[in-house]
Parts: structure tokens; sequence; C-alpha cells
């Protein structure tokens, strides 16, 4: 098979330092959504592997990792971002061929990937503990401690950068990493465990085993050795890795996607909207957790925002990762098959606007040309689920109290926008919107490592991102000494 990212076989599992075939041998396929062709064959990883993946993550957090001072930890981590920005082109082709991204897109999550190893580098030795002022004679004071090994599963959207916020702020405060990525992309993952061994990372800090859900996947989060579990996913797959962290009692972070509205009202800037308005829906083929799938706009300015929108619409185009257009593919058949279900329920209203799969498309590949409605109930499927392909819907309402009404009308909790001049308004709706993160004209913040991210309801739990992401990988201790 011709893909060997940075020279390492795919086909092997990174345990223990070392690369090496899984235990029983098995491979599969790695399909590229872009035309159905196989790029390259993975390990099968099973439960033996994840073993063996813990065991070497114990011995290394026993070891030289975890004796290591937090300047030295972020030295390393210093060094695994440098190696990623000097490996910029191969690791952005990598993505882009695996998710289906456009290499722009791809490029954008490498620099990230790197942001996120400088951000964790540099805080790691901020992490302080706090003295309480107590009874007299004692002097009270908190620890912050790693909490052992950490059991890491990622998606196929954006495996760089969920790396860099998950598995970068576990490194960084001492903890040994057990890396599964998704069977449908995890060449990037392979790549950045073989560019952590080069930077000096000790042996076993971090292992990365590719394989499925139902077996590598269940291993990990069942594993009685695993001290925390991060889990960025679907809904489903969030209940059942919390059901078996329970059974261990180990505290897991869960960040399960969302269906995140851009209120906009008659006082906003049209204009400076718009691009946020259609970017955040379509980034990515629209398979992102934070993706913007409603857009909620005050009857003054509906029928200005419904054709302005409309004709962003018609402009898109979707093709091939390598064309770098505004829209790849879906990461496979199967979601292709999951958003064109959902379309089907929504024939019956308005699509004001599409756009286009461009007509030399591979025919194998995972296209959905991008989707605009409007006019939707907002409770309506469309409105309420989360989709995780290009469609977005427009919905009307008349004041604030509608307006917020909406957007906390659905489980979901994550990401929401305010597009408003009226700063009261904007206090207001921050406060009271249901969500983990909330914009005030703008929507992203231009990804924002250094910004808390997570969600409530069926958007999950814990945070990541940030210093709160170096407070969920450690647990607090209290040392209270009497002296007299």
């Amino acid at each position: 098979m011709p893909i060997r990212p940075l020279d390492i076989d795919p086909t092997h599992c990174l345990i223990g330092g070392k690369w090496a075939p899984c235990d029983s041998g098995k491979t599969m396929p790695l399909i590229n959504p872009s035309d159905g062709s196989a790029l390259c064959d993975i390990a099968l990883g099973g439960a033996t592997d994840i073993d063996r993946a813990v065991a070497a993550a114990r011995a290394a957090f026993d070891g030289p990792w975890g004796r290591a001072t937090a300047v030295e930890r972020g030295r390393v981590l210093q060094k695994i971002g440098a190696l990623v920005l000097e490996n910029i082109d191969e690791l952005a082709k990598l993505e882009a061929l695996d998710v289906g991204k456009p290499l722009t897109q791809a490029r954008a999550d490498v620099v990230a990937l790197a942001r996120y190893m400088e951000f964790y580098a540099g805080a790691v030795d901020k992490l302080h503990g706090q003295t309480i002022p107590y009874l007299d004679g004692y002097t009270v004071y908190t620890l912050r401690e790693p909490h052992g090994v950490t059991g890491h599963i990622i998606p196929w959207n954006y495996p760089m950068q969920i790396i860099g916020r998950s598995v970068g702020a576990a490194l960084a405060t001492g903890n040994a990493a057990v890396l599964k990525p998704a069977e449908e992309a995890c060449l990037t993952a392979l790549a950045f465990g073989e560019l952590a061994r080069r930077a000096g990372l000790p042996d076993g800090a971090l292992n990365v085993v590719s394989g499925t859900g139902a077996e590598a996947g269940a291993a990990l989060t069942s594993h009685a050795g695993v001290n925390h579990i991060s889990f960025t996913g679907s809904v489903g797959t969030g209940r059942l890795i919390q059901q078996a962290a329970a059974h261990n009692v180990v505290p897991v972070t869960l960040e399960l996607g969302g269906k995140s509205p851009q209120l906009v009202f008659d006082d906003a800037d049209i204009d400076a909207a718009l691009p946020f308005l259609v970017n955040a829906g379509i980034q990515n083929a629209g398979q992102t957790c934070s993706a913007s799938s409603r857009i909620l706009v005050q009857r003054g300015v509906y029928d200005e925002v419904v054709g302005k929108m409309a004709e962003r619409y018609g402009a898109l185009r979707a093709g091939p990762a390598m064309a770098d257009l505004a829209v790849g593919p879906l990461v496979s058949q199967r979601q292709k098959e999951i958003v064109e279900g959902f379309l089907a329920k929504g024939a019956d209203l308005n699509k004001i606007a599409k756009g286009e799969v461009i007509p030399d498309a591979p025919s194998g590949g995972a296209y959905v040309a991008p989707s605009l409605f409007e006019g939707v109930s907002p409770d309506h499927t469309l409105a309420q689920d989360e989709i995780f392909g290009p469609v977005q819907v427009i919905i009307p309402f008349d004041d604030e109290a509608e307006a917020l009404a909406i957007a906390n009308g659905t489980a979901f909790g994550l990401v929401a926008s305010v597009w408003s001049r009226d700063g009261a308004r904007q206090m207001r709706l921050a406060r009271a919107l249901r969500s983990g993160q909330v914009f005030l004209n703008n929507y992203g913040a231009g990804g924002g490592v250094e910004l808390p991210f997570g969600g409530s309801g069926l958007s999950g739990h814990g945070r990541e991102k940030g210093f709160e992401a170096l407070y969920g990988f450690t647990s607090l201790k209290t040392v209270a000494a009497y002296h007299g």
C-alpha cells in the first residue's frame, strides 16, 4: 500500500516506544473518502494490545516520565510542536486524504496541533497549588497531581486538533497516555506517536493502538489500569464509555456534539456576520461538533439574511480533498447515508439553496452537496438532531425571549453566538444561553487553543483546551500539617 506516514508501517501499533504488529496480526483497509479507494491497511488492535499499552504507560508513569519535572515535560512538548511544524506538508496531506477535508483546512489543523503543544509546554510549570488559611498551628496546602494512565479515544473529524487538546494536556501534567484513534482516520495519530518518540518522549509515555471501537476502544475504556478517560464522539458511544468507566470508578471527560445556534438580531452587522453564519456550518463538510447548524434570525432582517446566505450557498462547491474547495467529502459512505437520511426527512421543507458537487468528482467519493433550509419549525428533526453534514436551517424569531427559548430548546449545549450591537443584550444572552461557549459578534474566535471548551446536556461534561484542561487531567490533594 502506498501510504507510510513518516516512514512508519501503518499496520503497526506503538507500544512501549516500539512499532510492531498487533497481537492478532489482523488489519483492515483505510478508505479514502474522496474516491473510495484504499489508502493503506491499518492494524486491528485488540484487548491484549491494550493490556500491553496500559502496562507500558504504567511503567513510564512509575518511571522516567512520572519523575520528570514540569520544566522537563514542557521542553519535550515544545520539541514535539516544533517537529509537527517541520512536517506540516506531510501531516496536512495525510489528514486531507484520511478525513476528506480540504487541504487548507487540514493545514490549519497541523498548525493548531503545534500550537497546543506550545501552549501546554509553556503552561505546565504554571500549574500551582494553594495555601489555605486554617486553624492555629496548621499549615494547609494543595497539590495538583496527575491521574496516572489516561485513555484517549478520539474521533475521525479532527484527529490532530483533538490529540492536541486531549493528549497534549494529559502529557503536560505528567500522565502517561494510551491513544485509540478512530478506525476511519488514524494516519496522523500514528504520525504524532512517531514525532513524540523522536522528540524524546520516554518509551511508554504515549502508546497508539489502532482498531475498532468495539474491540480496542471497549478494552481501553473498561481497563482497570486506566485512571482517566477522555472521549470525543457520539452521544450513544459516550453513554457506553461512561458506563464502562463507572465500573472502575474513574473520571471521564466527554465531548459529544451539539446543535449550536447563531442568533442574529435586527441591529446586527449582517455583512460581518455572513461569513461566520455559513462557514461555521459547512467547515469540514459540517462534520464538526461545534458546527452552527441553526441560524436564528429576527424577522426585521430575516429576508435579508435568507437572501444573502442563499447566494453564498449557491456558490459552494464540494469535491476531493486535494482540490481544496470549500467542502470536501464526508468521511465515509456510511456517514453519507446518514446525512442523506436527514435530507429525506426535510423533503417537505423549503430548501432555498444548494451547493454543487463538481462534475468530475470521483464517483466513489462520499459527497453531499451543502443544503440550506428556511422557515423550519424549531421542533423539526433538522433543527433538533445533530446531522454531522453540510446542512443548515434558518429559523425566524420575533423577540429576545423567543430567540432564547429556541436556542435553548434542544438537548445539546455546546456553542452559541449572538450577533447584535446592543451590549446589554449581549450580556443578558451570554448568561442565559445554555452553552459551554458563547461568542459575541463572532463564532469560534479563531479556534482558541486557550479557551476552555465543553458543553452541557447531551454535549457532555468536563472541559478541554486552555488551563481548564490541565485541571481536568490532575487530581487535587490537600495536605494539612500540624506543627503547633
